[in-house]
């Protein structure tokens, strides 16, 4: 398949690239600039230019493939809630290109909109339309996807992991080694779930391959690790002290990351690992956290 790839020079749409090529598939990445142009070419990847906010590019690049896996996003969360509302166009636009095919679009979310409550596991069989999470427009796009006709499914993230990065967790640690503490809130009792780059990255290939429409499956190794955990892994690791904060000092201290830290993003992957036969084999978040440079 001729698979269009949003996100293609990103942390996991690198990941998801190698997949689809050791799958056979061939892979048409977007990209803004030249110089990422160079490195899809030197990965065997076809350049596409475009830009997520310029949805005829998308239109484009969808209409011209086999199906497409959505990864990009931007992560300017000081801009938060508009780029939410970005990635709702960017997939109205490519949803409008293959409307009416049987042709997969395969779109990105968290793990955390599939909770119905504070503190309960998310699972992949529900979405809360009321939860906070500014992100739950990139499935209402997909909902909206589907009554146009279009083959959906969704990939919902945990915190996404390798040595060198690890979804919120890599602020949380420049933010530590910035104030000198490594912090949680309360008891830091909150959970996150976590997946290793190369079983996420499988994943996509995997629910690609599948084309079931309507699909939500959890990229979830570990359904949870405490904040307490992760904060104090951190703090062993770049040698700075563990400390808790009042719900109240939240905001000055994590500033953005505030609205995250206090959240559980604990999530099963239970459904997913038997509807796709997906078997995570990376390591776990803990270990890569002991691999970050002081």
């Amino acid at each position: 398949m001729r698979i269009f790839l949003t996100g293609a020079t990103g942390f996991i749409g690198t990941a998801i690239s190698a997949q689809l090529i050791a799958a056979g598939h061939e892979v048409v990445g977007l990209t803004r600039s030249q110089q990422g142009a160079e490195v899809l070419a030197a990965a065997g990847i076809e350049p596409f230019y475009g830009d997520i906010a310029d949805v005829d590019s998308l239109r484009r690049g969808a209409m011209d493939s086999d199906g497409v896996i959505h990864t990009a996003f931007n992560h300017d969360f000081s801009a938060f809630i508009a780029n939410c509302e970005m990635d709702r166009q960017a997939i109205i636009a490519m949803a409008e290109a293959l409307s009416d095919t049987q042709r997969p679009l395969l779109i990105t979310s968290g793990v955390g909109l599939g909770s119905s409550g504070a503190g309960i596991i998310a699972v992949e069989n529900h979405f809360n339309y009321q939860h906070v999470n500014p992100r739950k427009a990139s499935e209402l796009a997909g909902i909206e996807a589907a009554e146009m006709g279009v083959n959906v499914s969704v990939i919902r993230l945990s915190q996404v992991h390798t040595p060198q990065k690890q979804g919120l967790i890599t602020p949380l640690i420049e933010l530590a080694r910035q104030k000198g503490v490594s912090a949680y809130i309360d008891e830091g009792l909150n959970r996150w779930s976590a997946v290793h780059l190369s079983d996420a990255a499988r994943l996509y290939v995997l629910a690609l391959n599948a084309n079931i429409p309507g699909s939500r499956y959890h990229a979830v190794a570990e359904e949870g690790i405490t904040m307490r955990t992760i904060a104090e892994t951190i703090g062993h690791v770049i040698n700075v002290p563990m400390v808790s904060l009042n719900a109240s000092d939240a905001g000055e201290h994590f500033g953005w990351l505030s609205k995250f830290v206090a959240q559980d993003m604990s999530a099963s992957g239970a459904q997913t690992q038997q509807q796709l036969a997906w078997r995570p084999e990376g390591p776990d978040l803990i270990s890569d956290l002991e691999k970050i440079s002081r």
